[in-house]
């Protein structure tokens, strides 16, 4: 009788730690999965404070899934419907991280964070050296940010407006190199709106900026002032190409609105940036030639010398090509002389000189810069170093390299050669360019107005 009214008893504490058991073990189940959800869509909590255009399939995930609420007890029937939720939970995650761009793990950084810019002036070549930086596929590039601000803040050349044009531009660039690409968004006109904009400045010229996950669908009847080459692509989103700068393993911007060298040494003594500066020089006889071809609305008192007579020197026009040349030697000056802040993070190059030998040439900035060249940077320049001509557009990337760069020689007359030699005569002294004495000089190429390069590179 005593074993017959224990057994109920036995049954039901039996029942009690079945019961806690399959509690316990729902709880480590769900642990478990909060984990691996963590682990698999780490992109989305990374954006999803920020993301202001997100794709609704990230809305449903967040949304309420009747298949998902749990019983009233707090427990679902069975460990194979938490484990057929669970499974469908993932896949859902699965494809919002597709959408975000996030379908391969983050890049693996090989050595540290290297952030390189390529200092030029216009008509150098910097669009074409760019592309050896744009062209690799763990570099996030940014062609000329810095034409906004010009466009948007008004300085006056000379003096204290100079100065105040060099530390915008500046503190411009150090948030750029962190990824902040917000800042830009106080310049753009119109403004962005929610963190969008069709206005970004050549955004094609960015491989980065074109590429998945920042090429968000194409958006009928929504003007793209500038859009991106090979694709179509919707506004471009400020957030997720934050999130791509990010995500690549090196930062490379290319401007032509740095002028002093000197105002960058805060980047390069930022602990949070580890900078790498390749000026870009150019003969200024070739440069004056092709500014004449390309802005030829600027430079009509140019052309009415070269058909009517020399140009005096105290004219304004000739005397800002002066304050150019000058500016460029001095940043030479001050980088060729390896002060402790600079060593081992300036470049000095002559587009000359990466025009004749165009890939060594980048295996050299490569080098300089610390970042292993890809076959694909090498396909690129191979590709496009060796067209049978130039390829249409005064902005063409495409260039047979080894002779069009001293085609300037036979486009402008001898006069002007003459006033560019006149004023920046120091400069091209420093860089290795001859002055021709008459024309017959300036286009008998036979003639080397070249000097054999220099050591500069500075290691």
């Amino acid at each position: 009788m005593d074993k017959g009214h224990a057994l109920p008893q036995d049954i039901r504490d039996l029942r009690h730690c079945l019961r806690m058991k399959s509690k316990y073990a729902i709880l480590l189940v769900f642990v478990v999965a909060l984990v691996i959800i963590e682990k698999e869509n780490n992109i989305i909590s990374r954006v999803s404070d920020k993301l202001k255009q997100a794709p609704q399939s990230l809305v449903e995930v967040n949304s309420t899934d009747p298949g998902l609420v749990l019983s009233e007890n707090g427990s679902l029937l069975s460990l194979s419907e938490l484990d057929s939720a669970f499974s469908q939970l993932k896949s859902r995650l699965q494809n919002v991280t597709l959408q975000l761009g996030g379908t391969r793990e983050p890049a693996v950084a090989q050595g540290p964070r290297r952030h390189v810019l390529l200092m030029a002036t216009t008509r150098t070549g910097s669009s074409f050296v760019g592309e050896f930086f744009n062209q690799q596929g763990n570099i996030f590039y940014l062609f000329e940010p810095l034409w906004h601000i010009e466009r948007t803040v008004s300085f006056e050349p000379g003096g204290a407006n100079a100065v105040g044009s060099a530390l915008v531009y500046r503190d411009v660039l150090k948030q750029l190199f962190l990824c902040d690409l917000y800042i830009l968004e106080n310049f753009i006109t119109p403004l962005p709106d929610d963190h969008l904009t069709p206005y970004m400045f050549r955004r094609g010229s960015s491989r980065s900026l074109c590429e998945d996950p920042v090429c968000t669908p194409f958006v009928k009847k929504v003007f793209e002032k500038y859009h991106c080459k090979n694709r179509r692509c919707g506004p471009l989103n400020m957030t997720l190409a934050a999130e791509a700068c990010l995500h690549k393993n090196h930062m490379a911007l290319k401007t032509v609105r740095i002028r002093q060298l000197e105002f960058l040494r805060p980047l390069v003594e930022d602990p949070r940036l580890d900078m790498r500066i390749i000026q870009l020089v150019r003969d200024p006889r070739a440069v004056l030639a092709s500014r004449i071809v390309a802005f030829s609305g600027k430079y009509e008192t140019w052309k009415k010398w070269a058909s009517e007579g020399a140009a005096p020197l105290n004219e304004d026009e000739v005397q800002r090509l002066r304050g150019n040349c000058e500016n460029i030697r001095l940043s030479a000056e001050l980088g060729l002389r390896q002060p402790a802040w600079l060593r081992g993070r300036y470049m000095l190059i002559r587009y000359e000189d990466i025009a004749r030998s165009p890939l060594q040439n980048a295996k050299e900035m490569y080098k300089f810069a610390g970042i292993s060249l890809t076959q694909q940077v090498e396909d690129w320049i191979q590709k496009n170093t060796q067209a049978p001509q130039d390829s249409s557009g005064i902005y063409s990337t495409q260039k047979n390299s080894s002779e069009q760069f001293e085609k300037w020689r036979f486009s402008i007359p001898f006069k002007l050669a003459q006033v560019v030699q006149s004023v920046c005569g120091p400069a091209m002294r420093l860089f290795g360019y001859k002055l021709a004495s008459d024309q017959e000089t300036l286009t008998n190429r036979s003639i080397s107005l070249l000097e054999e390069r220099r050591a500069f590179w500075i290691t």
